[in-house]
């Protein structure tokens, strides 16, 4: 399958509970333009090679990446891996994180709300820009290596407020 950036793909609740960590979400960013063994992906983030590969497995079983590349080095098989996407898109009514449930008892929480008015293109411009400022903080979480932080749930949700026609 190719390997569009740009690219979203469809996937089940099921797929999309496994992207329900920030640390499942950081290895899919690392793999989505370049192969990547667990050990290369460990050593980006700053974090133990075993807990990468237990997760790389989970995200491979649950279709969300490829084994692109076997490759045997000295005796060593390194398999590389790269996101079927970059985006990935689950449709239905069960929440893709259930932490983003109304009834969900968090520590910390912000809530932000509004209507306005855009026209298709507004709309896709500005889901384009959610999604470039979202990236952006990935790349920011990835860099802090985990040191010091939480992890937080964020869902931006755009909808009609017209009628189904």
């Amino acid at each position: 399958m190719k390997n569009d950036q740009s690219q979203s793909i469809e996937i089940s609740v099921e797929q999309a509970k496994l992207l329900g960590s920030a640390q499942r979400v950081k290895i899919i960013k690392t793999l989505v333009d370049t192969a990547k063994t667990s050990k290369q992906v460990a050593d980006e983030l700053g974090e133990s090679p075993g807990s990468i590969h237990y997760h790389i497995q989970k995200l491979y079983e649950g279709g969300l990446i490829d084994l692109v590349e076997t490759r045997t080095v000295g005796g060593i098989v390194e398999k590389y891996y790269k996101s079927k996407a970059k985006w990935f898109n689950s449709h239905g009514k069960q929440l893709m994180d259930p932490i983003l449930a109304d009834d969900y008892d968090a520590a910390t929480s912000t809530r932000m709300s509004l209507r306005m008015q855009l026209s298709m293109e507004q709309r896709e411009e500005m889901e384009a820009d959610f999604k470039a400022l979202l990236e952006k903080w990935v790349e920011i979480s990835i860099a802090s290596k985990g040191e010091n932080t939480q992890e937080y749930a964020i869902g931006i949700k755009v909808i009609s407020a017209e009628a189904p026609k």
